[in-house]
């Protein structure tokens, strides 16, 4: 584009999307694996040595930085046929995780969990990740705590160890834990230590979300004994070890909603093939409140509305699964902005997640934020305009939103996009959209 010189992201690619509207989109896509499962099945493989075989997994920037960090334990990561991941364990892993990679990623703090289950110790660096505010892993540390390890913190990095011991070798011991909060991660770090406690682990007041489902049944797959999964509370009873297994990550149900609302903006009728309802029944009704008609059938999900008649404004406030997930945020906080009515939105979860909308303003958006509360007033028509991709959601948001402005919206650092989505302009394009990576 004249003026303009290229933008270029850590990953290679041009770091920006241009996007010009371009009409209702129509047809049909798949999510493909969800990133917030692949990211803790990797980390799990570091439980049993041999060779894992995932599939489903997305080709993603995030998927690319866990096998970096898994590398730098002395595992093979490679890619196989098509979506395949295969995952070599050693004998003896290097129980570090360099803060170089870390910080890139906030998920690969569930190392923790399996490292010292399998080596007794640990050496990880703090999480980066996106920027929602303070999240700090004071939980996670407790709760691996309270199965018999001790932590010492400096310097951004964590080390552990296990001090208690059976049969001459470091290993945790099954008790009780109570999550202050259902935290995913929390709970994927717990559970992964406790498959090769000795004894019994009892997580009261765990995640619920499908991704820690998808996680147990991988572990059960493994042979661990894992009861629960999917309520408040897992019961585990440890084993002595674990054999590699094969499985297909659970599709992303972040990018479905992402496609879903994609129609629904626009006015258009798309199918995503791999859409699971139960995984999303608080977004569907809220996305039918928006006069946005969602179907279910042996094909998929499909979501459409007739372009003559406005979106619908609705109130939403996120909570733990199944609530409406905070990642659905922007992009119905984006929904809203052209809605009829007046739309309340409200963030119970994490600090800060509101810093995308200026970015929406830029685009004529009338939004007014309340400490954890926005008030979202609905314009006939968003204006194109240069706005950033401030997280993984948000980025993806944005482009969302240039498929309903005026002229053209440039969103620069698409990077943050490509950490959660494949081929995410490619597939909008398919769908009819004009999406560009300028």
């Amino acid at each position: 584009m004249a003026g303009r010189g290229p933008a270029i992201g850590h990953t290679g690619r041009v770091d920006r999307f241009v996007v010009t509207p371009n009409g209702p989109l129509g047809g049909t896509v798949r999510a493909g694996g969800a990133k917030n499962s692949v990211l803790k099945l990797m980390a799990a493989c570091l439980l049993a040595e041999g060779r894992h075989v995932l599939t489903n997994v997305p080709r993603i920037t995030d998927v690319d930085t866990m096998a970096d960090v898994l590398r730098a334990m002395g595992v093979t990561v490679e890619r196989g046929a098509d979506d395949e991941l295969v995952v070599d364990v050693p004998g003896t892993v290097v129980p570090e995780a360099p803060l170089a990679l870390v910080e890139r990623i906030r998920a690969s703090v569930v190392v923790l969990g399996p490292l010292l289950a399998r080596a007794g110790k640990v050496s990880v660096g703090l999480p980066g990740g996106d920027d929602f505010g303070p999240r700090p892993i004071d939980m996670h540390l407790a709760a691996l705590e309270s199965l018999g390890a001790t932590f010492d913190a400096s310097d951004g990095v964590v080390e552990g160890v296990v001090v208690s011991t059976d049969a001459g070798r470091r290993r945790l011991v099954g008790t009780q834990v109570v999550l202050d909060y259902p935290s995913h991660t929390g709970t994927d770090n717990v559970l992964m230590a406790a498959v090769l406690a000795k004894g019994t682990t009892v997580i009261e007041n765990a995640a619920r979300e499908p991704e820690v489902c998808d996680l147990a049944a991988y572990l059960r797959s493994m042979g661990a004994k894992i009861a629960g999964a999917g309520t408040s509370r897992i019961v585990v009873e440890g084993v002595e070890a674990l054999h590699p297994a094969t499985h297909r990550v659970v599709p992303d149900r972040l990018v479905v909603a992402t496609f879903l609302v994609a129609a629904g903006l626009t006015g258009g009728d798309v199918l995503v093939e791999d859409g699971r309802p139960e995984h999303m029944e608080l977004l569907l009704r809220k996305l039918s409140c928006a006069g946005i008609e969602v179907s279910s059938g042996p094909d998929g999900l499909r979501a459409r509305r007739d372009p003559s008649r406005r979106l619908r404004a609705v109130d939403v406030a996120t909570l733990p699964f199944p609530g409406f997930a905070t990642d659905y945020k922007p992009l119905m906080v984006t929904l809203l902005t052209v809605a009829d009515g007046v739309g309340i939105v409200t963030e119970n979860l994490f600090f800060g997640r509101f810093r995308y909308v200026d970015e929406l303003r830029r685009m004529g958006a009338d939004i007014r934020t309340e400490g954890h509360h926005a008030v979202v007033s609905g314009v006939d028509r968003l204006s194109g305009a240069a706005v950033r991709a401030l997280d993984v959601r948000a980025g993806a948001a944005m482009v969302l939103a240039g498929l309903v402005a005026d002229g053209e919206t440039v969103v620069a650092g698409a990077h943050h996009v490509d950490r959660g989505y494949e081929d995410f302009d490619g597939r909008l394009a398919a769908l009819g959209a004009k999406v560009l990576r300028d």
